[in-house]
């Protein structure tokens, strides 16, 4: 029995002798994992280029938000407060109507109010006062919009700045080292040709989305304001037929 125990230890020695080191394998195949890197430490490459971009998202975003919000409000339709508006005109109650237009406190709102004050004059007098305060009112609703189309196309053109300068970089580098070439030499101005592009396209084109979609909402505004003019005009002439 010891002979047979002796032999079979011989054999599992020789077995693991044979088998090969794969220790190094296993090291390198965790190696690229082990390297890779956080969106923060990516932006990091950018160098100062990602600075700018990011000042501009944040300018972007909060024009985004503070525009948002004020459409938003002014988008709403109250379905009663024409009802209303009639009611008092019919009753001849002038003041009501102007105070409750006050009150409402919406682009329809200050365009009904100015008609109102203008009634007694010609009916082509009222209905120019309306315009040029549904014109104010939209000139109100578009402040700021004008920065994020700015900021839409300036961002990629700033991303593409980042490229040229960071190619610059590498090419000094190389030109520097002479025949000393090395890969890490050129990796920092690589980085920065590449990260400032995506960053600026990233930017640039969320920043679009975000001023088309406002541009769509402003544009619901003005067919709304339209449609109540219509319909303020329409009420001061049902007296007279």
């Amino acid at each position: 029995m010891s002979v047979l125990l002796l032999l079979q230890q011989t054999a599992v020695r020789q077995a693991q002798e044979a088998m090969p080191d794969l220790s190094g394998t296993v090291t390198s195949s965790l190696s690229p994992t082990e390297a890779q890197m956080n969106i923060i430490d990516l932006a990091q490459k950018g160098g100062w280029i990602m600075i700018v971009l990011l000042a501009l998202s944040l300018v972007a975003f909060f024009i985004f938000i503070q525009r948002f919000l004020i459409i938003r409000r002014a988008n709403k339709n109250d379905e009663g407060f024409m009802n209303r508006i009639k009611d008092y005109i019919y009753d001849g109650k002038i003041e009501s109507a102007l105070n409750l237009c006050r009150k409402t406190k919406s682009p329809s709102a200050s365009m009904i109010e100015k008609g109102i004050s203008r009634l007694g004059r010609p009916m082509n007098d009222v209905l120019v006062a309306i315009e040029n305060v549904g014109n104010i009112e939209v000139a109100k609703l578009e402040k700021g919009l004008s920065i994020l189309s700015t900021i839409s196309a300036a961002a990629p053109m700033i991303g593409f700045l980042g490229t040229v300068t960071g190619m610059v970089r590498a090419f000094f580098a190389m030109a520097n080292a002479g025949t000393n070439v090395d890969i890490n030499m050129l990796s920092s101005g690589i980085y920065e040709a590449l990260v400032t592009t995506v960053g600026g396209l990233i930017v640039g084109i969320i920043t679009l989305f975000g001023y088309n979609y406002l541009v769509a909402q402003v544009d619901n505004v003005v067919n709304n304001l339209e449609s109540r003019t219509m319909e303020f005009m329409d009420l001061l002439n049902e007296p007279a037929n």
